[in-house]
């Protein structure tokens, strides 16, 4: 089945003539690519009409990504005008981890980091498998079903549930909360999209209220519950404040569900537009001797369908002084979008770049970002993505889509609402 549909070339340069991330046409949503291919050759470091700059080159992106003292990842003077002074969704977007520069950004992430090492994401597997199988039984019993509802958003909630110590009673608001209040960071919002993101972090907070009271009277263990490093801080060290503590739990929650929820889904309806991709793999499942020899062809994979259709296209940076990218003088304060899924199209960078190549060697994809702000979870990311999709395949081979998925119709957050299938 064709999901993503062709661009004829005039039509991507008449987009890209008249840019703007605030009036996007609805054929950009369901292919982005050929215009950010239009806006490279034409305009890689293009002045948008609210004056910000939009970057589609790998290297530019590289180099904004390692100047951290140069360009700023605070977004208060970007998000005030944007969500209002005092409202939920500023107070939540200006306190994240993502959002932020050191201090507060480092200490965040050092607490996160403690509970993610490399033998907590392994002693993690073993639930994750449980989870996956559990799910494919249920896929197996209807015959199908669709693949975001029952398969790729499921996985993420459990996960990062888990890491919190969230009663798996009480995770079932947690995806439409996160949906709202990522949903909210689109260049344009309508009110409803407004007023939805901001309860949602209303009502998110007010249940981490009791989950955070309760953790302190019943502390968890520190080398796996996130929630409790982040309550008791670093041994000696600086404890966050109360706000900081809620609206990193939040961001946790957030990050770790939409990214990997997208990766997944993403990853089962490319490869059916790319059958001879998908077969190739499937024969490579089938002939290994168990799924440890599996990890590396699986880590090849999982990584190019970060590069071919990144969860997350589109990051933000504010100039601290006037400074050039590209070639291009950017004035103080200049505000720069990072195009991250034209910067993985490349071809300065990947040979082949529209094609989906599950060997790609030396993929050195920006889905993760860069630099000091370079995704803390992006361990955990693969070792869902390789488990998911692995195990997805080697039960159910001959998947089809049964009718044509649906879009999230956003420009940041690339994935899908929707994607009915049967097994067979």
């Amino acid at each position: 089945m064709q999901v993503t549909p062709a661009m004829p070339p005039e039509r991507a340069r008449e987009i890209a003539a008249s840019f703007d991330l605030r009036a996007l046409p609805p054929d950009f949503y369901a292919n982005p690519y050929p215009v950010y291919a239009a806006l490279r050759e034409a305009e890689p470091v293009r002045r948008m009409p609210d004056s910000s700059w939009f970057l589609t080159r790998y290297a530019d992106l590289v180099a904004v990504y390692r100047d951290a003292h140069a360009f700023s990842s605070d977004k208060k003077v970007e998000f005030t005008p944007k969500y209002g002074a005092g409202s939920p969704l500023l107070a939540h977007h200006t306190t994240s981890l993502v959002f932020n520069d050191p201090p507060l950004h480092t200490r965040v992430r050092k607490l996160i980091m403690g509970a993610l090492t490399r033998r907590a994401i392994a002693d993690m597997e073993p639930g994750l498998v449980l989870l996956v199988e559990s799910l494919l039984d249920a896929i197996e019993a209807k015959g199908g079903g669709d693949l975001i509802e029952d398969f790729a958003s499921a996985i993420p909630v459990e996960i990062i549930g888990n890491l919190l110590a969230v009663p798996r009673e009480e995770r079932g608001p947690l995806r439409g909360w996160s949906l709202a209040i990522l949903g909210a960071l689109e260049p344009k919002l309508t009110r409803e999209q407004e007023d939805l993101g901001n309860r949602s972090v209303r009502e998110f907070l007010d249940y981490l209220q009791v989950l955070v009271a309760d953790r302190r009277r019943h502390p968890g263990d520190a080398e796996h519950d996130v929630l409790t490093r982040l309550i008791q801080g670093e041994s000696g060290g600086e404890k966050l404040s109360e706000a900081e503590l809620l609206q990193n739990c939040i961001f946790i929650l957030n990050a770790g569900h939409e990214t990997t929820t997208n990766l997944i889904g993403n990853a089962l309806v490319a490869l059916q537009e790319w059958p001879g991709q998908k077969d190739q793999l499937v024969r490579t499942i089938g002939k290994a001797p168990d799924w440890n020899a599996l990890e590396p062809a699986m880590t090849l994979a999982v990584d190019e369908f970060l590069r071919f259709e990144s969860s997350n296209q589109l990051g933000n940076r504010r100039a601290v002084h006037a400074c050039e990218v590209g070639g291009v003088a950017l004035p103080e304060g200049a505000l720069v979008t990072l195009c991250i899924g034209a910067a993985n199209r490349d071809p300065a960078q990947f040979a082949n770049p529209d094609m989906l190549d599950l060997a790609r060697e030396n993929n050195r994809h920006l889905a993760f970002g860069f630099g000091i702000h370079q995704c803390a979870g992006l361990s955990l990311a693969r070792l869902e993505g390789r488990v998911a999709i692995g195990r997805f395949l080697a039960r159910f081979p001959r998947y089809r889509l049964t009718e044509a998925p649906t879009r999230g119709g956003r420009a940041r957050f690339r994935g899908f609402l929707a994607a009915p299938f049967a097994v067979a």
